[in-house]
């Protein structure tokens, strides 16, 4: 599969291999408290509040993976004139993540998800948040900057993280994908149901299961290779694309490029949360292929990776020295 040096110069070389996210940004924050009685005033829980974390999430938790893994990774994406967006402008500066095309808009909130936390366990969530689309003058901006940063930074890859909270229009996808594909520059979808089929002429292509289900309006009874062939030639069809990469829950990995697929199972892991394991996984995929246009290499990794992620509770980052043992462990030595 891979020695070990080419195993060290492609985590070496995630350092120098510049990926552009585009998409919907979020906050994520958690209010923890203790839950000992019920509410006179109501049948509720009373949650004594005693702490609050934020987080961030969406299209950002893709750019928070790169950074993990050393690449210099640039964030476009829309959000409010408000404190939330402030806050995670802040969490994504401190990871060092180039936030300075983040267009913020007084015609818009922050999407902000507040989960409740007590004795453990989310209690209730409560959303606020436009889910409507971006209007003229912030696609304008999107674009702009999204181009300026092309010409300037000439990105090895980049990816659109589409959460349908308006970002993502048809219009954005279209232009980004023409313009990616006039400079030669690849690009890495992981779609929603709203505008899954937009995504025509892009390079990656990484819906779950139940999108693709959703999205061609197909039955697919059994996860093998035979059915997987037949999801990817309708896929193609649809999206002229160059390669389907579909997540697979526990069945793994499927991925389909020019004449070779393959369907690579999971590793056997302590499931303990599996929110975020997507992001992961396309970051993941993103990088390893932006770098080594290896797309079995990228697939393999993605897929040890979005394993290793499930193990941790709550939206984590993937931790790269972890990812390298683990590689190492299982696609050098073993293959050696």
């Amino acid at each position: 599969m891979m020695d070990l040096n080419q195993f060290k110069q492609l985590f070496e070389g995630f350092a120098t291999t510049k990926i552009g996210v585009v998409g919907d940004i979020m906050l994520d924050t958690y209010w923890w408290g203790g839950v000992d009685r019920i509410s006179p005033e109501a049948p509720v829980p009373i949650v004594s509040l005693q702490r609050k974390e934020t987080r961030v999430g969406g299209a950002a938790n893709v750019a928070l993976n790169l950074r993990a893994l050393g690449a210099p990774t640039t964030l476009f994406a829309v959000v409010g004139k408000d404190t939330e967006g402030s806050d995670l402008n802040a969490l994504l500066k401190a990871e060092g993540i180039d936030t300075q095309y983040i267009y913020s808009s007084a015609s818009r909130v922050t999407t902000n998800k507040v989960r409740i936390m007590g004795r453990n366990q989310q209690m209730m969530r409560l959303d606020h948040e436009n889910t409507h689309d971006i209007n003229d003058e912030e696609s304008k901006a999107l674009l702009d900057h999204f181009y300026a940063y092309v010409e300037k930074e000439q990105p090895a890859l980049n990816i659109l993280e589409d959460y349908n909270k308006g970002v993502l229009t048809p219009h954005i996808i279209k232009a980004i994908i023409a313009y990616c594909n006039q400079k030669g520059i690849p690009t890495a979808v992981d779609p929603k149901q709203k505008n899954f089929l937009a995504y025509q002429n892009c390079t990656i292509f990484k819906p779950n299961l139940k999108e693709v289900k959703e999205g061609l309006k197909m039955e697919i009874p059994t996860v093998d290779l035979a059915h997987m062939q037949q999801v990817h030639v309708a896929l193609q069809a649809a999206l002229q694309h160059t390669i389907s990469f579909i997540t697979l829950s526990e069945h793994g990995v499927f991925y389909a490029q020019e004449n070779k697929q393959q369907l690579i199972p999971t590793h056997i892991r302590n499931i303990a949360d599996v929110s975020g394991a997507g992001d992961t996984v396309i970051a993941v995929a993103s990088l390893v292929y932006a770098y080594s246009k290896d797309m079995t290499l990228a697939a393999e990794i993605a897929n040890i990776a979005g394993g290793l992620v499930c193990e941790l509770v709550g939206t984590a980052p993937i931790n790269k020295t972890l990812l390298a043992k683990e590689v190492e462990k299982l696609l050098v030595t073993s293959h050696s």
